[in-house]
Parts: C-alpha cells; sequence; structure tokens
C-alpha cells in the first residue's frame, strides 16, 4: 500500500507540475482572432504610397470687386482624384509623427450666370505634417502643411490661369486592412491665399475649400 500511495504522489506531483506549463504554452500560441489586425507597437513605422478619390466644396472671393459677382463670391464643388506618398514613425509611448505629400486632378468648379463668370480648380497639392495616435489598428491623427493649386477664371470669354500658394490643416484616421494596407479617412479645410488674374481689368481672386477623402495606403 506504501508503494501504491508513493507512486500516486509522485504521478499527481508530476501532472502538477506539467499542466501549468502546458497552459501557457496554450496561451502563447492561442491565434489571433479571425480580422483582427495586431499592429503592435511601432505597427504603423515606415513609408507608404497610396491613391484617394474625394469630394470638395469652397468659396473664390473676388477681393477687387472686379468680376461683378453677387457679394462678390462664387460658390464651387466638385470631385478630386489623386495620390499620396508618406512616412511615419514611432516617438515615445504611441505617438506617431510623420509627413505626407500629395498631388490631386480636381473637378471643383462654380458658375455664375448673372456676371459670366466661371471658376474651375485644376489640380491642388499639399506637404504636410502628421501627429497620431497608435491604437493598434487604428490612428486617429491630425494634419497639417502648406497648400498649393492651380484654378482658371473665365469673365465672359476673358481667360487667366493662376496658381495659388497657401495652408492646410485637419484631421482623419487610418484603419488597418492587413499589416502593410490601410484604409485613410480624412476632411481638410484649406486657404490657398490670393492670386491676381490677367483679366480686363486684373482680379485678386482668394481660394477657400473644404474637402472630404477616402484612400487606400500601401506600407513598403
Amino acid at each position: 500500500m506504501k508503494r501504491i500511495s508513493l507512486s500516486l504522489l509522485a504521478s499527481a506531483a508530476t501532472l502538477a507540475l506539467l499542466l501549468p506549463a502546458q497552459a501557457a504554452d496554450l496561451l502563447i500560441q492561442q491565434p489571433s482572432m479571425p480580422g483582427y489586425i495586431d499592429m503592435g507597437g511601432g505597427g504603423w513605422d515606415g513609408a507608404y504610397i497610396g491613391g484617394f478619390v474625394g469630394y470638395g466644396w469652397g468659396t473664390a472671393t473676388d477681393d477687387t470687386s472686379n468680376l461683378g459677382l453677387p457679394s462678390d463670391e462664387l460658390d464651387a464643388s466638385g470631385w478630386l482624384i489623386g495620390a499620396n506618398l508618406g512616412a511615419n514613425f514611432t516617438v515615445g509611448s504611441g505617438l506617431v509623427l510623420g509627413a505626407v505629400g500629395d498631388i490631386a486632378w480636381s473637378g471643383i468648379n462654380g458658375y455664375d450666370a448673372g456676371s459670366d463668370v466661371d471658376l474651375d480648380i485644376n489640380w491642388m497639392g499639399s506637404l504636410r505634417g502628421r501627429a497620431g495616435f497608435d491604437a493598434g489598428a487604428f490612428m486617429p491623427y491630425l494634419t497639417g502643411g502648406l497648400a498649393i493649386a492651380g484654378a482658371t477664371i473665365d469673365d465672359s470669354g476673358d481667360e487667366s490661369t493662376q496658381m495659388h500658394f497657401g495652408w492646410t490643416g485637419g484631421a482623419g484616421v487610418e484603419v488597418a486592412v492587413t499589416d502593410n494596407l490601410s484604409i485613410d479617412l480624412l476632411y481638410r479645410y484649406t486657404d490657398y491665399g490670393s492670386a491676381t488674374y490677367a483679366l480686363t481689368p486684373d482680379s485678386d481672386v482668394s481660394l477657400t475649400t473644404h474637402t472630404v477623402s477616402a484612400g487606400l495606403n500601401f506600407k513598403f
């Protein structure tokens, strides 16, 4: 009986030692839930390239009151499509800093029948900094920097094209789809400043826009 009892005790002790180790192995090797992307610390780091589509609306203001616009303002709206190139790096705990440049082909247009003035924003671009928070598969962020746009004004057949230089700011969120692919949702307000259009007579026109866009970024 003593031999049987000693054997049982030895077996129980061995089993008690083995079970916690096996349980720990199961916890460590447990796979992630299907559809869950765990970016982990620094998962947003690296360079990326992407494309986006969106919609914009804004106002052209005739600062010299030479175009005959009602209240010297012309509303404009339309689509945009473009590409971007940027990079991110993690600083401290959860803070992600980065820089991005983008260029977009624009269909933002405004027309006033009374004065026969037509505005087309042909393209727009920006060079911006970004500051975000690493929340795993999500990264909310703020962005701001320099902005540029090319626009054409047609005043009853008298046409002029100029470039505008200004600033932009906004907020967005990136959502990881895979380790290398993310969806980027962004809102921006942009003040493109004033430019002088060589019309008869010359007109100083200021541009401001609001844009919303959705894009895909590929990290490489």
